[in-house]
């Protein structure tokens, strides 16, 4: 059996530990790390729910070992709450009731986060195309589908600059 030290950044913390070089980066999140947020579904790439982001992209933490993310930074679902604010894809899930049993939700928010930062203002069928990984087996998708709306709509109202009062065209 071959041990390796890796160190990462998960969610802006630093971790650090001795893994087995078969150990998967799902497993070592949830068992050693416990966050438990990542969901484990089938262990095949197939569900989704598993998803995380890895340097800002989508990866199935079910396909990764620990050691291959040594040096990485990680975004799991537990990171989108700040300052104990809900993100507004965790606002939107709430409010468009999308979700019924939760098992995909997780890794629904992180492909929807990063289909967010990749495409502010996505379709209704950018949304399909980027949750196309993540398999529900309870919502039928249209609630999820609002609930990403719902975040692009919240995300980009935030960044609007409102317009100080005194300026403009007096």
């Amino acid at each position: 059996m071959s041990t390796h030290h890796i160190s990462v950044t998960i969610n802006g913390t630093s971790y650090e530990g001795d893994v087995d070089s078969r150990t998967l980066l799902v497993h070592w999140i949830r068992d050693t790390l416990r966050l438990t947020g990542t969901h484990i579904g089938c262990d095949t790439t197939s569900c989704g729910a598993c998803t995380i982001l890895v340097d800002g992209k989508t990866t199935k933490s079910c396909t990764m070992f620990a050691v291959q993310a040594d040096g990485r930074q990680l975004m799991t679902v537990e990171g989108l709450e700040q300052n104990g604010k809900l993100h507004p894809l965790q606002e939107g899930f709430h409010e468009e009731h999308a979700l019924q049993c939760g098992y995909c939700t997780p890794g629904m928010m992180m492909s929807g986060l990063a289909l967010l930062q990749h495409n502010p203002s996505p379709t209704e069928h950018e949304i399909r195309v980027g949750i196309s990984g993540n398999l529900c087996r309870c919502t039928g998708y249209v609630n999820i589908v609002k609930a990403i709306q719902y975040a692009a709509e919240k995300m980009q109202a935030a960044e609007e600059v409102p317009v100080s009062a005194g300026q403009g065209g007096e």
